[in-house]
């Protein structure tokens, strides 16, 4: 039995190395993408608080003028005092200093380093109908968790951690294989683990609203469509923002769209303790009426959806914040060590 799960525990090794390798080297750079993307675009990021921001359609009054012939779509607003807003105008997206109506820059609509390696980790930047590229690294998920129960069974007869600095060759690379594996087990199954529920979304999803007897909310069922019958004078964004944090008064609006003459405003909105970027709050507003056509917050939302919120936020290291981000992003490349101590050990067993 010993000698079959070893040649699974390698053939499996072989065959996904090359995807668990992009998993461990993407994943790892991927715990930090907001704290590295206002890093690598720090002229655009940083503000200085000064007041009150100025309103919204000031800030796209100011937007539409530094670009002119497009339509404002929509604000990105940030949750801290000195990182700048965007407002968006069709596909592109221009940095204002939200307290001085300053135009800093303008984000670049074609992907850039961070979303190629977004990509990559999610799909092997693989964009086709059937997401062939989602489908291959969901199964390399798969098989990392795999790799983990049958590198378990291997090790449980010898139980060896240390590693000894003294020895030579292959014995050497087995030491530091098992040390990594027995202390990153725990990460390393959350990893795997979150990666599986979020690869076969949509098979999973469904199995996790009928175990915790709850049905999808805003967040994860079809978008509704509401039917809005357009009549006088429609409000702003600020107003829409307004009532917004009037539906969730201990929300911070993250995100505000501009709709067409016959949609609704959507507004996306963060709780303090929500530590997923994009938030998991949802209000949508008549743009005539003003009135609130639908909310969640996350704090109300269904059991199944705060699940499968959690496990999102296991998986990016969100859950705890920056100590969470570290922890996971070492595990990730725990993942890259694994692999490269196994080849080298099979590379000298042959």
């Amino acid at each position: 039995m010993r000698r079959i799960i070893l040649n699974i525990h390698l053939t499996l090794a072989l065959v996904s190395g090359l995807f668990l390798l992009i998993f461990g080297i993407t994943g790892s750079i991927m715990a930090f993408e907001p704290e590295l993307d206002h890093m690598l675009h720090a002229h655009v990021s940083y503000v200085v608080p000064s007041g009150e921001p100025k309103s919204l359609a000031e800030l796209g009054t100011a937007a539409a003028k530094a670009i002119p012939g497009q339509r404002v779509t929509g604000f990105l607003l940030s949750v801290s005092p000195d990182l700048s807003w965007q407002v968006l105008l069709g596909r592109r997206g221009v940095f204002v200093n939200q307290y001085t109506g300053e135009i800093l820059g303008e984000r670049n609509p074609n992907p850039d380093f961070l979303s190629r390696i977004h990509q990559l980790h999610l799909r092997l930047l693989i964009q086709n109908r059937s997401d062939s590229g989602k489908t291959i690294m969901t199964w390399a998920g798969a098989s990392l968790l795999l790799l983990i129960v049958t590198g378990l069974y291997l090790w449980w007869p010898v139980k060896r951690v240390a590693i000894d600095v003294a020895a030579a060759g292959r014995r050497f690379w087995f030491d530091v294989h098992n040390a990594v594996g027995v202390f990153s087990l725990v990460f390393l199954l959350a990893i795997a683990i979150t990666g599986i529920v979020i690869g076969f979304d949509d098979r999973i999803q469904p199995l996790i609203y009928a175990a915790t007897h709850s049905r999808p909310g805003m967040m994860y069922a079809p978008p509704r469509t509401f039917d809005v019958t357009p009549s006088g004078s429609p409000i702003g964004p600020d107003q829409a923002l307004a009532v917004a944090r009037a539906s969730l008064p201990d929300a911070t609006p993250i995100s505000i769209n501009v709709p067409a003459p016959t949609g609704t405003y959507n507004v996306s909105a963060r709780y303090p303790e929500d530590r997923t970027p994009g938030g998991r709050s949802r209000i949508v507003i008549d743009q005539y009426g003003g009135g609130v056509l639908a909310v969640e917050g996350s704090r109300e939302a269904p059991s199944g959806t705060r699940l499968i919120t959690l496990n999102r936020a296991i998986h990016t290291g969100d859950v705890f914040g920056m100590p969470s981000k570290i922890v996971m992003s070492l595990a990730s490349l725990a993942v890259v060590a694994q692999l490269v101590t196994g080849i080298v050990m099979w590379l000298k067993k042959q």
